[in-house]
């Protein structure tokens, strides 16, 4: 397929563009096969390149001859064009809606972006697994890389590579993938150096409602404990949802079977519920009567913040089962795609200082969100906007990231990164030039062959001149665990995120603008005063030879 076949008016004279905090722009409005480009003709430099992958929905409203486009954006802006003639304000409409839901992965701008950028690394292969699993393999034996699933053929939404226990064959392994959703069988998520504790991650096992049993299954989660201990299992799922799984084939680990291990249930909301919840606060965020009691009612219906409380409670559970009561944790709920990756990863921001630095939080998610199957393809092809009716679309992991914030908004010297960095992944994870957050799964990735046909974020973020807008300018290295608060009064809204397009960060602009200069000063103050303290040292040593007879 041609894109010009999709595009019936390549180009429009005299369009007027409307967008949030901004004067408007007069210019000509072209169309490409990915981008909407609006070029000024007074000023050069006021443009506008906007990929169609971002476009959630369009709205057309007419008066008289002049047509006016409404585009809502997966990155919650709404942006306005005034375009004059019925026709071409048609043709413009139905040119974006056909460019902006196109069906095949393979049309996508990563696939055709070139950068103009020096590649310095190449991000798809910054984070192997061999790579991160060496510095587990120096702290313990009891560990080993697998390539049982090297064909997909065990779990088709697992990677090539797993860590399991040592005493754990790989014929075993296939047994277990058997019994657990999807092939999901329990693999090593985190491993806490303080204690030698572990975290894995699973589907939920394949129980049913005959109580179907795997000692296969056993003997792998039993293989993580230590002599006389009891693990965990965070199933996060509602003890009725989990009841009602079995039904279906599903279910959960029965005490009977399980007897060194405690069940927790935790309740976290599945996917079609969270893609309300977004849709509701994005709604109340964009209403404009000012009205208090209205913004406050919509924000609770929205259920965003109870959300946010009830993910970060779970993760906070894991973390604490390993640092404070020294047992291991195995974290499911039922694909293991969702809820599962949100708890273990945050649990590791918790935990784990090096996850708090850039290139740690990076290979987090490549390792627990993209290789562990987080399926991006699908959760995030619609935003707020769309108005078609959801089918996988859930901002699993705009939530994540929301958490994150949350964290570092609580603890603001112990991350490498800052906010903007978040809001990047954001945005990428919806709509980007690059390859990283394409594809559902490593499998689906391979045989897309992103890692030849397409660039990787990694290599764009990592490059120094570009890494350094995402640094934390209070960032004093933590080797702490960090505790978030979970209570209301501790959490709120994101508005970098969420507000951002409500109304102007000028302030807060200039107010992070005199943070770094004041630091800046403080560090050329500190430089002094050391220099000083050298040379008072000196000359004392000069002193005491001058009295030395």
């Amino acid at each position: 397929m041609e894109f010009a076949e999709l595009i019936k008016t390549p180009r429009v004279d005299n369009v007027v563009l409307h967008r949030p905090f901004m004067s408007r722009v007069e210019g000509t409005l072209c169309l490409t096969g990915h981008h909407l480009i609006l070029s000024s003709r007074q000023d050069s430099n006021e443009e506008l390149w906007l990929l169609h992958s971002n476009i959630d929905s369009i709205e057309k409203r007419f008066v008289g001859t002049l047509g006016t486009v409404i585009i809502k954006c997966k990155d919650l802006r709404i942006i306005q064009l005034d375009i004059p003639g019925m026709e071409e304000c048609l043709n413009i409409a139905s040119s974006i809606e056909a460019l902006s839901t196109l069906d095949s992965v393979t049309l996508m701008y990563p696939f055709f972006y070139r950068p103009m950028f020096e590649l310095i690394e190449d991000g798809w292969n910054t984070f192997l697994p061999e790579q991160s699993f060496k510095q587990i393999e120096s702290l313990t034996g009891e560990w080993r890389l697998s390539y049982v699933n090297k064909d997909f053929s065990v779990c088709p939404s697992y990677p090539p590579v797993l860590a399991v226990p040592k005493s754990i064959d790989d014929d075993t392994i296939r047994k277990v993938a058997t019994f657990r959703h999807a092939g999901r069988f329990p693999v090593l998520s985190y491993y806490h150096k303080k204690n030698g504790m572990v975290m894995m991650r699973s589907g939920q096992p394949l129980t049913g409602s005959n109580g179907r049993r795997c000692k296969e299954d056993e003997k792998l989660i039993n293989a993580t404990l230590r002599a006389g201990k009891r693990g965990y299992i965070i199933d996060t799922r509602s003890i009725n949802v989990a009841q009602q799984a079995k039904a279906r084939g599903g279910g959960f680990e029965v005490e009977a079977h399980y007897p060194q291990w405690r069940r927790i249930h935790k309740t976290i909301e599945r996917s079609n519920i969270l893609q309300e919840s977004l849709i509701k606060l994005v709604e109340a965020c964009n209403d404009q009567s000012h009205n208090m009691d209205r913004w406050l009612s919509k924000l609770e219906a929205s259920n965003w913040l109870t959300n946010i409380k009830e993910i970060l409670t779970t993760a906070c559970l894991a973390a604490q089962c390993i640092d404070r009561e020294g047992a291991s944790v195995l974290v499911h709920g039922t694909e293991g795609t969702d809820s599962t990756l949100q708890v273990t990863s945050l649990a590791q921001i918790i935990l784990d200082p090096t996850s708090r630095t850039i290139r740690g939080f990076e290979s987090l998610v490549e390792r627990e969100w993209l290789q562990a199957g987080h399926p991006f393809q699908q959760r995030c092809s619609q935003s707020a906007y769309s108005n078609s009716k959801p089918r996988w679309e859930a901002p699993v992991f705009l939530l994540f990231l929301d958490c994150v914030w949350q964290i570092l908004r609580q603890f603001p010297c112990s991350f490498q990164f800052n906010e903007h960095f978040l809001i990047l992944l954001f945005e990428h994870a919806y709509a980007s030039q690059f390859g990283t957050f394409l594809g559902n799964n490593a499998f689906e990735r391979r045989k897309l062959k992103l890692p030849q046909k397409t660039v990787s974020l990694w290599s764009w973020v990592n490059r120094p001149q570009d890494t350094e807008r995402f640094l934390n300018p209070l960032f004093e290295a933590n080797s702490l665990v960090i505790w978030p608060s979970v209570s209301p009064q501790s959490l709120l809204l994101w508005e970098g995120v969420f507000l951002r397009w409500n109304r102007s960060s000028k302030c807060l602009d200039e107010a992070y603008e005199e943070m770094i200069h004041i630091i800046e000063h403080n560090k050329e103050l500190q430089s002094k005063v050391n220099t000083l303290h050298r040379q008072l040292a000196e000359l004392e040593t000069e002193d005491v030879q001058l009295e030395t007879p």
